[in-house]
């Protein structure tokens, strides 16, 4: 990540309720890559000396941190980890403040109450700014869950074309979306299965794209339609990020799949923890998506989340 090496880290400062997950994301790490070799060569080795001193080392790490006397690691300031950063020639719709062109996003692996979710945090910068790179950025000694250690991924940004929910729509155009004859006279491909629920074909296939997204229409599905409004100014924030469990949907849903994974996504199956629909191992809720909203009137006032 690209953050200045006299800027101090930031940790989050909340309490913490002690899960009893006790991996840290080096740990959690390593299970991945040893879960991806034993898909590649199912009969090597349970562990291999490298993986055998990485996991050794960790344990020695957190052990001695009991050891030494000081607090549990929940109890303490927890540094943040890494979970996105976008660049604004990547993705031109980020609406930055001033000449900052970058957008940093972390978050607190620990869940927090009230709605026992990652505690996130957001910075905007110059990155011509940053002229000497933090190089080994902090890590906490242990997460809440796995599914909050992000795998680093490489950006492929796509713009695509989506549809607000059918939540989002007024009366008469859900109305329209809910009327079958209307379907068959667009002469659009739809599976006769939709003719008595043609709006899950509406909802599945045109709306509310899945999958990490910056800006578009929000995946409700846990509430109805649940307007934010900021603390600072009262004006109705609007979506900045997507932070999404998977990157499509299975059955029916893959269609949201990119060309270049449809071959996987329409694979009769995967093996457990390598779905290609999942490539950063992020998960959020019971495998939903965490929405980030920020201010329209200025970016600056603090942002505010919601799992859906």
């Amino acid at each position: 990540m690209l953050w200045p090496v006299d800027e101090p880290w930031p940790h989050c400062e909340s309490e913490h309720p002690d899960s009893g997950f006790r991996q840290s994301p080096a740990d959690v790490r390593l299970s991945r890559r040893r879960l991806a070799r034993l898909h590649r060569d199912p009969h090597g080795p349970s562990f291999t000396p490298e993986e055998e001193e990485i996991r050794d080392q960790d344990a020695a790490r957190l052990a001695e941190r009991f050891d030494s006397g000081s607090p549990p690691p929940d109890e303490c300031p927890v540094p943040l980890l890494p979970v996105a950063q976008l660049y604004l020639r990547d993705v031109p719709l980020l609406r930055p403040p001033g000449e900052a062109d970058l957008l940093q996003v972390l978050w607190c692996p620990y869940d927090h109450e009230p709605d026992w979710k990652p505690a996130t945090a957001v910075f905007w910068r110059s990155a011509a700014s940053v002229v000497d790179v933090l190089a080994t950025p902090p890590e906490p000694y242990e997460v809440n869950y796995s599914g909050y250690v992000p795998e680093p991924c490489l950006l492929a940004p796509e713009a695509i074309t989506e549809y607000p929910n059918s939540l989002d729509l007024s009366p008469e155009l859900r109305k329209v979306v809910g009327d079958w004859s209307r379907w068959q006279a667009a002469g659009v491909d739809v599976d006769g299965s939709y003719a008595d629920y043609p709006a899950e074909f509406y909802d599945g296939n045109l709306a509310d794209a899945p999958g990490w997204k910056a800006g578009g229409w929000p995946p409700w599905g846990r509430t109805d339609p649940y307007r934010r409004y900021c603390a600072d100014c009262e004006a109705q924030m609007v979506p900045l990020l997507t932070i999404a469990s998977f990157e499509w949907d299975g059955g029916e849903l893959r269609g949201w799949a990119p060309y270049e994974d449809r071959d996987a996504a329409y694979a009769a199956s995967h093996r457990a923890g390598l779905s290609p629909a999942q490539p950063t191992k992020v998960e959020v809720g019971s495998t939903d998506n965490m929405q980030l909203y920020v201010c329209p009137t200025s970016p600056e006032h603090p942002h505010t989340d919601l799992i859906q």
